[in-house]
């Protein structure tokens, strides 16, 4: 039989691509009916509906952007009557004015479908106790674990983030498997578990994890201090939220829910489209949404898409581990600098992960400092020993980076705790 494998797999990849175009060509006629400026921008392109047949034909779509999204705030993208909206969700706005992402119930239900997915790759089912420490509200970690969890049958411990005493009670008397929140936030948990002497009492097997980049150093220092297998998943707001792509148990990238979201690897500098397995900027076209339906959204991260075949059976293309962001990326004296570069150095020398990066600016000069925190075994050392320890990250980071940053070790705790995302870039030079 498996002489006959590879015509099945192209056979499923075959029967896919069919879904995704006949999904996009629906999807797009939908907006440039509904959404103006898919309208304005296809006709200076001198696009129509009708010249979009397949997902071959995705280039010839205009991109967009979250500018594009924060200029038409709030209802400039909705491509329904708002009495078909049975909800919204919403970014932080911490990098300007909000995008508020609309849903139908349909869209509800096809969200829950892909968070679902993503707790079966890590093993949950109807016996397991999801316990999604995100955050709620607006924020759309929560909710999206939330209704995977209902979908899949799941109990549902919906603690949100915060209250870090809850947080372990629950674990330990409720019994909780899977725990879905930032790795930040797990490697907290880890740390307070552990401190509590409450190791033994804690019955999770498996941890989602999002919305922040993490480094496979961070993952194993969760995975061994929780005693659980980590899985990485990623989604944006602006396209539904988290279960956009999900890892499963070989850990090498995560699968994108390709029926639902068509994704496109691209040059960020010059917007043409880059062949799999080369490094590049992340574009996604849903295909099967109504109320937000986003077509060749950039979403500004970096990362490397791959088809091949998985242990797991899945034939959906794998994105990898995040690399960063184009426009988050930090330049720091002509070098390109990613905050998970210095947390893998950090995690590889045995410091916690728990760190900030101060970057300003003097003189024309930029300044780049590190502040690390100690362990309390690394706090009783001489301060002798402390000294050769930055000096050996001062070291260790510029070889990973190619320039030297200045590392202070600080005390234990000192670093204040994230129960959301994590703030680990301080960028002096743009205030």
């Amino acid at each position: 039989m498996n002489c006959y494998q590879p015509d099945i797999e192209r056979a499923a990849e075959n029967r896919l691509r069919d879904l995704q175009s006949e999904r996009l060509v629906r999807t797009v006629k939908h907006a440039y009916d509904n959404v103006a400026f898919y309208r304005k921008k296809m006709d200076e392109k001198r696009v129509k509906p009708a010249d979009i047949k397949s997902v071959d034909d995705l280039p010839k779509l205009p991109f967009l952007c979250k500018d594009d999204l924060r200029d038409a705030y709030p209802y400039g993208f909705l491509a329904v009557p708002r009495s078909e909206v049975v909800r919204i969700q919403s970014t932080s706005g911490t990098t300007g004015k909000r995008v508020v992402a609309f849903y139908t119930q349909k869209d509800i239900d096809l969200w829950d479908e892909c968070c679902a997915r993503a707790i079966a790759a890590a093993g949950g089912g109807r016996d397991d106790v999801v316990h999604v420490c995100y955050g709620y509200g607006l924020f759309t970690g929560g909710p999206g674990l939330n209704g995977g969890s209902h979908k899949i049958g799941s109990m549902t411990l919906p603690m949100s983030s915060g209250n870090t005493e809850r947080q372990i009670q629950f674990m330990c008397d409720l019994g909780s498997t899977i725990l879905c929140c930032t790795p930040s936030y797990a490697a907290f948990l880890a740390e307070a578990i552990i401190e509590q002497g409450v190791s033994d009492r804690i019955a999770l097997k498996a941890g989602i994890f999002g919305a922040e980049a993490w480094s496979e150093e961070m993952r194993r220092d969760i995975e061994s201090k929780l005693r659980i297998k980590a899985y990485d998943i990623y989604g944006l707001t602006e396209i539904s939220g988290p279960g956009v792509s999900f890892e499963c148990s070989e850990q090498t990238g995560m699968h994108v829910n390709e029926d639902h979201f068509a994704v496109e690897i691209i040059d960020p500098d010059t917007g043409e489209a880059l062949p799999l397995g080369s490094k590049g900027e992340l574009v996604f076209s849903c295909i099967s949404k109504t109320a937000f339906p986003l077509l060749r959204y950039r979403t500004r991260d970096i990362c490397v898409l791959s088809r091949g075949k998985c242990s797991c059976g899945r034939t959906l293309v794998k994105m990898s581990r995040l690399m960063g962001r184009s426009d988050d990326m930090l330049i720091i004296r002509g070098v390109n600098v990613f905050p998970s570069q210095i947390e893998a150095v950090l995690l590889q020398g045995g410091f916690p992960a728990n760190y900030q990066i101060v970057v300003d600016r003097v003189k024309h000069t930029d300044t780049f400092d590190v502040q690390v925190e100690m362990t309390p075994e690394m706090f009783s050392d001489t301060v002798k020993r402390v000294a050769v320890r930055e000096s050996e990250l001062v070291s260790a980071m510029r070889a990973m980076l190619g320039i030297s940053p200045k590392v202070t070790l600080v005390t234990p705790r000192s670093i204040t705790r994230s129960e959301g995302k994590a703030v680990r870039v301080i960028d002096k030079r743009k205030i």
